[in-house]
């Protein structure tokens, strides 16, 4: 049983909280798009409410255990405190003296923000002594970083075993909601629409999805394993040629379920892999040796959007097609705005983090879902029916 801060009493309480504020920034160190701090606020302003002191601990970007000042979380402190307002006490280590310090600075009201933990080795090698080391900094823990759920790091899951009181954050309870309930109780219909350049990335998701979906639509660079698994020409389309065998698996594994197994009925192919290339709609079984093929075509787009308009609950994962270029964005494009009017509709519209959550912002559609995940990995693995590291340590 997982208990959420809804339950915790933090009066007084100086309280751990492993947040994921691992945000893009510029060379300048300027915040490009402040998401994930945005949706730390909740769990932040709880745990000030209920008169406890946040204790932040986060990673940015990947130092590789060693000091770099370009991944310094010190230019998210000073973001806290000028777009929101928050009393920032910022700690130049994560552990030792200015750790302690900065704690012992704090008062009701404050938070302190720990520096990067990845400029320690022993975060990601999960080191019970560094996690040790953190876990006395606080009377109680909790982990809102759902994106770092699927990683068995020192602040994520060996620091829980030191807690007896140990709490999910409002983004974590939300995920699991979200996520949990799609694959647990889903309302039906229920789609999953799968894209992405690989088959290999996505194989125990389709597998896992084929036990609980009434149909799968699939998309992306890795319909042309599962044409090549039917024998159609492909051209210099991407092709992971060992995947062959295990795509016609997956697809006599759906028949024998009686899943909706949906592949594009025709695409859109060019001559180069470039925004400016020569490109045509073509059926499936015309595509040329010289063709690549860059996004599903329109009688796609319209097969896709009547499956996920009839359906009650929908997760999507990885784009339809080479989304990053304008001119074959078309079907990543239409099946968000097919996503936006289920939801309308009443349906529940899950994003599944990654290159997704990506192009629905790239189109400026996230607030018009029912939930964009902020864990690309971790959504992942989670949909893959594994269990993640960071939820299971939170267990009492």
């Amino acid at each position: 049983m997982i208990k959420s801060i809804h339950e915790a009493d933090f009066n007084n309480k100086l309280v751990l909280v492993r947040v994921d504020l691992n945000v893009p920034m510029d060379k300048s160190g300027n915040i490009t798009d402040d998401k994930r701090i945005v949706e730390s606020l909740s769990t932040i302003d709880e745990i000030i409410d209920k008169g406890g002191i946040p204790i932040l601990m986060s990673h940015l970007g990947r130092p590789k255990g060693k000091v770099n000042p370009d991944y310094s979380l010190k230019p998210i402190a000073i973001h806290l405190k000028e777009q929101f307002g928050y009393k920032v006490i910022f700690a130049s280590d994560c552990i030792g003296s200015p750790a302690k310090e900065a704690v012992q600075l704090a008062k009701k009201g404050d938070i302190v923000l720990l520096e990067n933990l990845r400029f320690h080795p022993e975060e990601e090698a999960d080191d019970v002594n560094f996690a040790k080391e953190l876990a006395s900094l606080g009377d109680c823990y909790v982990n809102d970083a759902f994106g770092s759920a699927h990683r068995a790091h020192a602040s994520t899951y060996s620091i829980a075993t030191y807690f007896k009181d140990k709490y999910a954050g409002n983004l974590m309870i939300k995920e699991l909601n979200y996520l949990g309930n799609a694959l647990k109780e889903p309302k039906r219909p229920f789609v999953a629409v799968m894209g992405g350049s690989k088959i290999s990335g996505k194989i125990d998701v389709i597998n896992n999805l084929l036990d609980k979906c009434d149909s799968i639509l699939i998309g992306g660079g890795m319909i042309f394993t599962f044409f090549k698994a039917l024998g159609y020409e492909i051209g210099k389309s991407i092709i992971e040629n060992d995947k062959v065998d295990l795509a016609l698996s997956l697809m006599n594994k759906a028949k024998e379920q009686n899943i909706d197994l949906v592949l594009p009925v025709d695409v859109i192919v060019a001559d180069n892999f470039a925004n400016d290339a020569n490109s045509k709609i073509v059926k499936i079984d015309k595509i040329s040796s010289e063709d690549i093929g860059m996004d599903i075509g329109p009688k796609t787009i319209e097969l896709f959007d009547s499956k996920i308009c009839q359906s009650k609950t929908v997760i999507w994962n990885g784009p339809m097609g080479v989304f990053e270029m304008a001119k074959f964005e078309k079907g990543t494009r239409a099946v968000a705005d097919s996503l936006v009017q289920l939801t309308k509709n009443g349906g529940i519209t899950i994003i599944g983090g990654g290159d997704s959550a990506a192009a629905i912002a790239k189109f400026g559609l996230e607030k018009q879902v029912t939930h964009v995940s902020t864990g690309g990995g971790a959504s992942l693995e989670y949909l893959e029916g594994r269990e993640l590291p960071g939820v299971s340590a939170l267990e009492n």
